[in-house]
């Protein structure tokens, strides 16, 4: 009897050959990642978010613009005619969480920075019909109004450091007068200006 035919027999035989089988390729497409560059440096320019762009990401994350608009340009002649370059990882490896994906109801914001005035964000987070008189997007008024809490900014900044963002204790010290007296509107549009810019820098 052969190999295969013990196998497909005996369960045990063909539970140890399946893991055996899932952890040699699942090991094989993994461990090349570690060793090139272009997957765990930073593109060149590239620097942490300021203290106002990373409390606007958080602010993004908590209303949940991840569930409509994708970071992630994939590499088509149809996303990079529309979008711009397709991205790469090492733009976001001071992400945590990165904002990956391809569920896309609106457009992917990968390479928006700048591609706007500060003003038209704002208009267009308060009431997104005023300049895409098409869009579907809800509107956002109350980030306009509520002014930003410094209270964990420093705690934040510290626990990236911990895990290899290069903030300086300067950066770390400095980082609730940054904030102190802007709105969550503030904070948003700031991070929306940055999406995209260091690589386009890079080129």
């Amino acid at each position: 009897m052969g190999i295969q035919q013990k196998a497909e027999k005996n369960i045990g035989i063909l539970v140890i050959l399946t893991l055996l089988t899932i952890s040699v390729g699942g090991l094989i497409q993994i461990v090349p990642l570690y060793f090139q560059t272009t997957t765990t440096e930073p593109v060149t320019g590239l620097e942490p978010y300021s203290p106002l762009e990373l409390t606007g990401r958080d602010i993004y994350i908590r209303e949940g613009c991840y569930n409509c608009h994708s970071q992630m340009i994939r590499p088509f002649r149809a996303e990079t005619e529309r979008y711009g370059h397709y991205s790469v990882a090492g733009e976001y490896v001071y992400d945590r969480p990165f904002q990956w994906g391809s569920k896309r109801t609106g457009p992917d914001l990968a390479r928006v920075g700048g591609r706007y005035s500060d003003e038209w964000h704002r208009i267009h987070l308060i009431n997104p019909r005023l300049v895409v008189p098409e869009s579907i997007m809800p509107g956002y008024p109350w980030l306009e109004d509520k002014p930003l809490s410094t209270l964990s900014i420093q705690r934040k900044l510290r626990a990236l450091q911990s895990l290899g963002v290069p903030y300086s204790d300067e950066d770390i010290q400095n980082a609730t007068s940054e904030i102190e007296g802007k709105t969550e509107m503030d904070a948003m549009i700031a991070y929306l200006q940055r999406l995209g810019t260091a690589f386009q820098e890079a080129q």
